[in-house]
């Protein structure tokens, strides 16, 4: 397999964990795609039009990630924030019962 039929493989798999939030198999797709680009880089043999079509996908996926990792983590610290406040809520509470 080509590396450029590699990168393909794992957009298309980073799209997949990216629909079920499986953010540990996205993280080691992340490195296996590092580590092709990095193949593709150094090796000048692939057709420029096909590393570029390949890439600007990819980057597509990447924007797609960027977006829904940010609302997740918004939507952790907004949770926190809210464990946060119950617990004060709590002591108040238990400091006039």
């Amino acid at each position: 397999m080509s590396a450029l039929q590699k990168i393909q493989s794992i957009r298309e798999a980073l799209n997949t964990a990216l629909v079920a939030r499986d953010w540990g198999v996205i993280g080691e797709l992340d490195l296996a795609c590092r580590a092709e680009l990095d193949d593709i880089v150094q090796d000048a043999g692939h057709d420029e039009r096909a590393v570029k079509e390949n890439l600007e996908a990819l980057l597509g996926v990447y924007r797609q990630l960027i977006d829904i990792a940010s609302v997740e983590r918004q939507s952790l610290v907004d949770e926190m924030s809210n464990i946060s406040q119950a617990k004060n809520a709590a002591k108040v509470y238990h400091l006039f019962s």
